[in-house]
């Protein structure tokens, strides 16, 4: 067993500055801990130094600022300044989905050999990534075989749960903390890290803290894709899916979250994992057909737009087209599997004039769409003129958009809505040829 005295505010280390690193290491320093986030890249390490988030989410960057000056957090890309006497180090370092589905652990392996030929003293190694279960037993024997000093080591998993856009507010306001362990020790230990946010903690075995990741996410993509499933049908026989799931909210055992139709999830979560929990299954000789069809589901349900203008028109060729929405939910600036990534490339193959506007995505998108694309810095720009516009992004600045706007600004007026976002009968008042997901006109 690892001997550590009682600490109010531990010394901790976190690897990886992305969205599940960088939100945990802030939050930690707010609440006492004195934190060292650890990365590769300079430029990244420089601008965080400097109070400056890479990544868009609210509240994210004037904690930041906080806690820098208060020095209680830190970033650096001297891993063995961070590692060799930290009390415990999460690593929050990104797992990409392979080909194949299956999870790359290239970062975790990595980050697990530089901690073993690092540590100096006892320390808790705790994995916030989203991991194959079974993961934390190879880590800890990883670490064990490159250890380089006679020092200890635990093993521990902490998934996390938050949501990009409101990564923050999750933190602090989390529904539980799962933590997963093999002692008593790093159990009581984790509990202490944790002690300040005053959330209820869920202690289990490290394989079932692993699943739970999986399970949570993957449940919630299968919600996703049957509402989108049950809304193609509701068009073809003239029900309308806001109303059922008005209906479906009613009824505790269902809840009314994640009932809104659309044009597929998309984000750094949902699409990998319900893939790399499919693979994990395949892998024991088991096929888990729920997930492997919600994975189908939701791939065909983001082109549902596309396949209905092209229905409606007879070319794209030469047309100025409106996409009003480029990441894949508001309030964040990730682009990972949007939906408009799997159409503005078909509209541009097609001759078609594309015209975007995001509030916090443009730059982002500029490195993975061709130059081909016209961003714009409002809404009103991407419409003036448009012969038809995509709706793939439910942002503020979108929905204040009155029903006359389109009709005013358009050549004309012709808009396929991937979120639902006006109700029918404005967009009929108002003269707008409209379209959505799964709805009738009353």
């Amino acid at each position: 067993m690892i001997l550590i005295e009682r600490l109010t505010n531990m010394k901790l280390s976190v690897a990886g500055t992305g969205y599940v690193g960088l939100v945990a290491g802030v939050c930690f320093a707010e609440v006492g801990h004195s934190v060292t986030c650890v990365d590769i890249d300079e430029n990244k390490i420089d601008l965080m130094n400097s109070g400056i988030s890479p990544i868009y989410e609210e509240g994210l960057e004037e904690l930041m600022k906080k806690n820098l000056a208060a020095g209680r957090l830190h970033f650096t890309t001297d891993y063995k300044s961070a590692y060799r006497d930290a009390d415990a180090i999460f690593i929050g370092v990104g797992t990409p989905e392979q080909p194949d589905g299956s999870a790359n652990l290239t970062y975790i392996a990595t980050v697990a050999r530089q901690i073993a030929e690092t540590l100096e003293k006892d320390c808790l190694i705790v994995v916030k990534s989203t991991v194959p279960v079974g993961t934390n037993d190879k880590v800890e024997r990883f670490i064990k075989d490159f250890l380089v000093n006679n020092v200890k080591v635990e093993v521990a998993s902490n998934p996390e749960f938050l949501a990009q856009g409101s990564a923050v507010h999750d933190t602090f306001h989390a529904a539980r903390i799962i933590i997963g362990t093999e002692c008593e020790h790093a159990k009581k230990m984790l509990e202490q890290i944790y002690e300040p946010f005053h959330l209820p903690i869920v202690s289990v075995n490290r394989r079932s803290a692993e699943m739970i990741k999986y399970a949570s996410n993957d449940f919630l993509a299968l919600k996703i894709s049957y509402m989108n499933d049950l809304a193609n049908l509701c068009e073809l026989v003239g029900a309308d899916i806001e109303d059922v799931a008005q209906g479906m909210s009613f009824d505790a055992r269902i809840g009314a979250k994640f009932l809104n139709a659309g044009v597929g999830y998309g984000g750094s979560c949902f699409p990998k994992d319900t893939k790399a929990l499919s693979y994990l299954a395949t892998q024991h000789g088991y096929h888990l057909r729920t997930i492997e069809a919600a994975v189908d589901i939701n791939k065909e349900q983001k082109l549902k737009l596309f396949e209905k203008a092209s229905k409606r028109l007879i070319t794209f060729n030469g047309l100025k087209v409106a996409v009003l929405g480029l990441t894949f939910k508001p309030g964040t600036d990730d682009l990972r599997e949007a939906p408009s990534l799997e159409n503005i490339p078909k509209l541009l193959a097609l001759g078609a004039q594309v015209f975007a506007y995001d509030p916090v995505g443009t730059q982002n998108c500029k490195k993975l769409l061709p130059d081909k694309v016209t961003y714009t810095s409002s809404p009103e720009e991407a419409l003036t003129g448009a012969n038809v516009c995509f709706i793939f992004t439910e942002w503020e600045q979108i929905k204040a958009l009155s029903p006359s706007v389109y009709k005013t600004l358009m050549r004309t007026p012709l808009v396929y809505d991937g979120r639902n976002i006006y109700p029918l009968q404005a967009m009929n008042d108002a003269g707008v040829e409209y379209y959505s997901i799964g709805r009738v006109l009353k």
